[in-house]
């Protein structure tokens, strides 16, 4: 069963911007890997003002993305990562929107698990992204994915992780195509060095602040 566990809830950031907003969307579905099924929550964001915005991630049900969309432009969908909970709408998003989906190309492989050939766009590592005049900067952090990114605004102070951090801990590494080691690496050198005020908006918990983990 997929579904939204509710409407779609503003968050506010230290660095809040008058007219920019973040608006988070709990959807409901399961992610399958390695031959298991497991239910699962997943957080979607909608980042941008009044008329444009991007999608971060695509997870489990377009019509409550889309409503949280309203009739905003769509500059992109960008995916954190290809696990099949955050893409698995991706297409339906794309064909409503006319939006390019954006992945790293080493999630490719899990990426193909889904859907055939290739997304519209490729992220790359120090890459700027701007939506209604506010920048977020690429950060490759594999480990939960080979192709794992985070999404910094140091204009909002605020980083959208997927699901290479988590409050308490770093993502998931226990199925294929990751690394423990790898995502300590990335947490250590790519997210703990950010302000100590920065939020952090995971891909399935609830947010906390970057200096929450460091040991491990």
């Amino acid at each position: 069963m997929t579904g939204a566990r509710g409407g779609a809830s503003r968050i506010t950031t230290p660095g809040a911007r008058q007219g920019f907003r973040i608006d988070n969307v709990v959807t409901h579905g399961t992610f399958s890997l390695d031959g298991g099924t497991w239910e699962v929550d997943n957080n979607v964001y909608v980042v941008g003002d009044d008329s444009d915005c991007l999608i971060v991630d695509a997870a489990h049900d377009a019509d409550a993305i889309l409503a949280a969309v309203g009739d905003r432009a769509v500059g992109g969908i960008v995916l954190t990562h290809a696990h099949d909970d955050h893409i698995n709408v991706a297409e339906e998003l794309a064909r409503r929107t006319g939006a390019p989906r954006l992945l790293h190309p080493e999630d490719t492989v899990l990426w193909q698990m889904v859907y055939p050939g290739a997304p519209e766009g490729w992220l790359a590592d120090g890459q700027t992204i701007e939506v209604a005049g506010v920048p977020w900067h690429v950060l490759l952090t594999p480990g939960h994915s080979p192709g794992g990114v985070c999404l910094y605004s140091p204009d909002l102070d605020a980083v959208l992780s997927g699901d290479t951090l988590f409050s308490g801990g770093p993502g998931a590494t226990g199925r294929s195509f990751s690394s423990f080691d790898q995502i300590v690496h990335s947490i250590r050198t790519r997210l703990l060095p950010l302000p100590a005020d920065t939020i952090v908006l995971t891909g399935g918990a609830e947010a906390a602040s970057s200096d929450g983990w460091a040991a491990g």
